[in-house]
C-alpha cells in the first residue's frame, strides 16, 4: 500500500506538477542563469535559465511513461509467448527457446546503445527495452505453465472439450497473475534504470527532451558546486524505484489464491 500511494503521488506530480508553476520546462528566464532555489524558482535554474522544477517534472513524466510502456509490453509479450509454449509444447516450445537463447546471448547495453541511434526517443527507447526484457520472463512463464498443464482442473477442462484458448484464459493465466504482477513491477524499475543509464550516456531520450538520466548526466559534473542541478532528478529516481519495489513486494500477494484463501 505504501508503494502504491507513493507511486500514485509521483504520477500525480508528473502530470499535475506543470500546472502549479508558471514556468514551462522549455522556457528560459533570461534573468536567472544557474540561480539557487528561491521563491521564484523553487528548485533553482539550470545554467541555461530553465526552471529546475519544471524540467524535473518533465523528466519524471518521461521516465515513468517509458517504464510503464516497457513493463506492460514486455510482461504482456512474455505472458502470451510463455503460456503458448508451455501449454502447446512441440514447435512452439522449441521456437520460444531458440528466440530467447538468441536474445539472451546478446550484450544488452551494447545492443541498446547501437540500436538507439536508429530508433531513439521515447517510443524507440521503450520498444528497444521491451525487446530486451521479455525473454527471461517468458521462460519463467513457460516453466510455470508446464507445471500447471497437468493440474487436475486443467486436465478436467481438457477432457470436457474446452478449447485451448479458453483453458489458458480461464485457468492458466489467473494462476500466473502473481508471477506476472511481480514481473511487471520489476520490469518497470528495470526499464527506468536502463533508460536512465542509456540517457546518461547519450543513447536514450534525446535533446531537447529530457529524462531523469539526462538531468543526472548534466548535473553530475557540478554536483558539489550546484547541488540543485543534481539532487532533484536523483531524489526523483530513488523515490520511483522505492515505490515500484514496495508495490512489487505487496501486489502479488493480493492476487495469490493462497493469500485470498
Amino acid at each position: 500500500m505504501a508503494g502504491l500511494v507513493l507511486l500514485t503521488l509521483l504520477v500525480a506530480v508528473a502530470y499535475a506538477g506543470p500546472f502549479v508553476t508558471r514556468w514551462g520546462w522549455a522556457g528560459v528566464d533570461v534573468t536567472a542563469f544557474g540561480d539557487p532555489p528561491s521563491a521564484v524558482h523553487w528548485l533553482g535554474t539550470t545554467p541555461t535559465g530553465r526552471d529546475m522544477y519544471a524540467v524535473t517534472v518533465r523528466a519524471l513524466r518521461r521516465s515513468l511513461v517509458i517504464g510503464l510502456l516497457v513493463a506492460s509490453g514486455s510482461t504482456g509479450l512474455a505472458a502470451v509467448t510463455g503460456t503458448a509454449a508451455g501449454h502447446l509444447g512441440g514447435w512452439a516450445d522449441r521456437l520460444l527457446r531458440w528466440v530467447t537463447d538468441l536474445i539472451l546471448v546478446l550484450p544488452p547495453f551494447l545492443v541498446a546503445a547501437v540500436a538507439s541511434r536508429a530508433i531513439g526517443g521515447t517510443g524507440g527507447t521503450a520498444l528497444l527495452l521491451t525487446c530486451l526484457l521479455w525473454p527471461i520472463t517468458a521462460r519463467a512463464v513457460r516453466a510455470a505453465t508446464r507445471s500447471l498443464r497437468d493440474e487436475g482442473y486443467v486436465l478436467a477442462a481438457r477432457q470436457l472439450g474446452a478449447p485451448t484458448r479458453t483453458i489458458v484464459r480461464r485457468h492458466v493465466l489467473p494462476s500466473l497473475t502473481p508471477l506476472l504482477l511481480a514481473d511487471a513491477t520489476l520490469n518497470t524499475g528495470a526499464a527506468i534504470v536502463a533508460e536512465s543509464g542509456l540517457s546518461y550516456f547519450g543513447f536514450g531520450v534525446r535533446p531537447p527532451d529530457v529524462s531523469l538520466g539526462t538531468l543526472i548526466a548534466d548535473g553530475a559534473p557540478s554536483a558539489t558546486v550546484f547541488p540543485w542541478l543534481f539532487l532533484p532528478p536523483v531524489v526523483a529516481l530513488v523515490l520511483v524505484l522505492l515505490a515500484v519495489d514496495l508495490a512489487g513486494a505487496g501486489l502479488p500477494g493480493l492476487f495469490s489464491p493462497r493469500e485470498r484463501g
